[in-house]
């Protein structure tokens, strides 16, 4: 055989040995989402290539048999072909026999490097680039090899099935996709620029509701603002010109005797057309749902979709009522700063090393801008003030600090015992408090001057903040909920 024989024979091989190389990451690497889209565009290789990924094992049977076969001949081919011309190019300057021995080492290096690089390492990379194009061009004689080749597969199947079994391995691919895949699936597009960060965070906020509870998304109780059934026309005219919302619980003597809600648009309607507003009336009020405050988002959610409203109250398991929640409120849980003005934010980075933080905040939510797995005793608590009285075993005054996971958690300002807002200071690894660029000279001036920049506490929707006799908060005219 002449040295351009062999070189051609040596070629093909190469050629050969790529195409199944290219057979059997693509399939291996191919996205059973993408293969479905395909199909769907009415592509019929991407329905065998489908069934194909069910089940593979005659397939990558076909691609062992042929890249060993194919490397056996290329070694004898290629050990043929190089070794006597090399080594008669080194006879020119070596002795006979050290260049025959070189000549065979330097043609082993040869042929073994190009397998490496044309059959094995540049197909396998385009194959993990571009999986589902490549898998669709070589079913086709893929499929015409495992016919060519079904006897010597069938016997190589029989016997790999038999040790599967005996070995007690599983034999298929688990399909399952799980909410983990697809949030890994998001930031990763997140990660490539495909996928908006703040949409990828939406994405992740909708999984999580399963998991949150409603006191994480709830207006607190002492923010409600609620009628009592025998207030009078122009006590009921003054709240609603003072804290204009969409909803009103109406109450029996006291906030825990809830009789129902009033729904602004009722009463607007009333003072339009200058009719008396009585709340005795019981036309105006409506019947109001009442959840448990252990039942999470998605259960609220479900609840909602029941009985066709948007309003509940929370109570406790005292039958205390502990807060209300709206639709709106759950669905600012799952958009996020997407529907959130900026100036209502309840976590405000004031620095790379800082933020302030509402004690109401969800501790999901927490973890989520200060970049933590977890915190102790997470089943105990639902906000930050929760994970400080949980810490401090007490409720905090000011100036309380608490110092886990490289974080100093210091309580700024308490309003009747609950935790208005917190600084939150990134920490040495020596416990010491990372310096603030440009910082006031105190942390107490430092705070009034993010308050005097805007509102550090985010009012939830839906309902309406009594007002406080000490220190009035700012509240957000919440729309009717349609």
């Amino acid at each position: 055989m002449t040295l351009t024989q062999s070189l051609f024979i040596i070629a093909l091989l190469i050629a050969a040995s790529a195409f199944f190389a290219v057979a059997e990451i693509s399939l291996a690497a191919s996205r059973r989402l993408r293969l479905r889209q395909m199909a769907d565009e009415d592509d019929p290789r991407a329905d065998k290539a489908l069934r194909m990924q069910e089940q593979p094992g005659d397939y990558f049977t076909v691609v062992q048999v042929g890249q060993n076969g194919i490397a056996i001949l290329g070694g004898i081919v290629g050990e043929g072909a190089l070794s006597g011309t090399l080594g008669s190019l080194l006879t020119l300057w070596l002795p006979e026999s050290t260049a025959s021995n070189l000549g065979f080492v330097l043609s082993f290096l040869v042929i073994t490097s190009l397998f490496i690089l044309f059959a094995d390492l540049v197909p396998r990379r385009l194959s993990m680039v571009e999986p589902e194009h490549l898998l669709l061009r070589v079913l086709g004689p893929m499929q015409l090899c495992m016919t060519v080749f079904k006897p010597i597969v069938w016997i190589y199947a029989r016997i790999t099935d038999a040790l599967i079994r005996v070995l007690g391995l599983p034999d298929q691919r688990d399909e399952r996709i799980t909410s983990d895949d697809i949030l890994a699936m998001t930031e990763a597009g997140a990660r490539a620029g495909v996928l908006a960060v703040r949409e990828q965070q939406a994405i992740a906020n909708i999984f999580e509701l399963d998991s949150r509870t409603v006191a994480s998304a709830m207006t607190q109780r002492d923010r409600i603002a609620y009628f009592l059934r025998d207030d009078p026309d122009h006590v009921i005219r003054a709240r609603i010109a003072e804290e204009p919302f969409s909803t009103y619980p109406v109450c029996d003597g006291d906030i825990d005797h809830i009789v129902g809600y009033v729904d602004a648009k009722d009463l607007f309607q009333r003072v339009l057309n200058n009719l008396p507003i009585s709340l005795k009336d019981d036309s105006l009020i409506r019947r109001v749902l009442l959840v448990p405050d252990k039942l999470t988002l998605a259960e609220v959610l479900d609840q909602f979709q029941q009985v066709h409203e948007d309003f509940a109250v929370i109570l406790n398991e005292y039958s205390l009522v502990v807060g209300v929640v709206t639709l709106n409120d759950v669905m600012s849980t799952v958009m996020g700063d997407l529907v959130s003005p900026d100036d209502e934010e309840q976590i405000i980075r004031r620095d790379e090393n800082s933020w302030l933080i509402d004690g109401i905040t969800p501790i999901d939510d927490v973890l989520r801008a200060l970049d933590l797995e977890a915190l102790p005793n997470e089943d105990e608590y639902e906000t930050l003030a929760g994970f400080l009285m949980v810490m401090l075993r007490r409720v905090p005054r000011r100036t309380d600090a608490v110092n886990w996971g490289g974080y100093r958690f210091e309580v700024m300002d308490v309003d009747s015992y609950r935790i208005d807002q917190v600084l939150v200071s990134r920490l040495h690894a020596d416990g010491s408090v990372m310096p603030v660029p440009d910082a006031p000279t105190s942390t107490l001036s430092a705070v009034a001057a993010v308050a005097a920049s805007g509102p550090a506490m985010s009012t939830l929707p839906g309902a309406a903040s009594k007002p406080e006799a000490q220190h009035p908060k700012p509240q957000r005219e919440t729309p009717s909920v349609p």
